[in-house]
């Protein structure tokens, strides 16, 4: 669990998941099939790959949302299912794609219900909440917002309430489902840096679904590429996002060069899915 520092920064304990030959799926219909992975913390890590091939899946894994129907999900080198629900709920904490809020609640009230895992039957509110909640929307920048509904405010400004409300959970790991869809890129930017400041300020370990190639390698440690279930590759973004890994997991040809600005693998679709290109190639030619 986290802890309060003397200049009162939270320090994230250095928390770890590892899956092993672990299958995973729905109504007798497998979706994971045998996939080994290990989460590092205090590292920011982003799982890629087409849809459907079982991203969202594994990340409800890691939060003890799923069973898995083969092998097993590990914390510290002991099985998930041996934990009680209350230590899970303050250690790891996801954000799904489509979170789900009551109509006309505020931003601060949202932000609230992060505490509740600390709440026994008849536990009250405490100090501890109130320092909580008011580190969560500070870090966020929603301090001022607070007393604003949630639905009028703009898209990135939601999504920030929403991470606030995992942070005010205070878990040391934090899981996002796609934290960037339906964001114009500024908003997109602004998340990112937002968790990316959280890592390295706070030492929250990050695992989070991109479909970005680019941003999924601006901003992260490792990747991890899936497909059909399995896992295609695993490792730095540089050695995730080549032409090759690109060209198999999602059968586009693509053009991967080097930022050399920030060090990190670009990548650009081949020409031939440029809409230019192809009215170009199509137009009849001038005789």
């Amino acid at each position: 669990m986290s802890r309060i520092s003397s200049d009162g920064v939270h320090a994230h304990s250095a928390h770890t998941l590892s899956a092993r030959n672990l299958g995973l799926g729905y109504g007798g219909h497998t979706v994971i099939d045998d996939l080994d992975v290990d989460i590092p913390h205090h590292q920011i890590g982003a799982i890629i790959g087409p849809n459907g091939c079982g991203k969202s899946t594994l990340l409800k894994a890691f939060a003890r949302l799923l069973r898995p129907s083969r092998g097993e999900v590990s914390l510290d080198g002991r099985p998930l299912s041996s934990y009680s629900t209350r230590h899970i709920a303050t250690t790891i904490g996801i954000l799904p794609q489509s979170p789900q809020a009551p109509e006309g609640i505020a931003i601060g009230d949202l932000v609230a219900r992060g505490r509740h895992p600390y709440h026994g039957f008849a536990g009250g509110w405490t100090r501890e909440d109130d320092r909580a909640v008011a580190h969560a929307l500070t870090v966020t920048g929603l301090a001022d917002l607070a007393d604003r509904p949630l639905d009028e405010v703009s898209g990135g400004q939601r999504q920030r309430a929403w991470i606030a409300l995992t942070l005010a959970q205070e878990t040391d790991i934090l899981l996002l489902d796609e934290p960037t869809t339906y964001l114009d890129i500024a908003y997109q930017l602004d998340v990112l840096d937002l968790l990316a400041d959280l890592n390295r300020q706070e030492g929250v370990t990050i695992v989070m679904v991109l479909h970005d190639l680019n941003m999924a390698a601006r901003y992260s440690d490792w990747i991890l590429a899936m497909k059909d279930g399995e896992r295609k590759a695993y490792g730095a973004p540089r050695d995730v996002i080549t032409e090759e890994i690109v060209r198999e997991v999602f059968a586009v040809e693509a053009r991967v060069s080097m930022d050399v600005s920030c060090e990190v693998p670009v990548m650009s679709p081949a020409s031939s899915h440029s809409l230019l290109a192809r009215r170009r190639r199509d137009a009849p030619s001038n005789r």
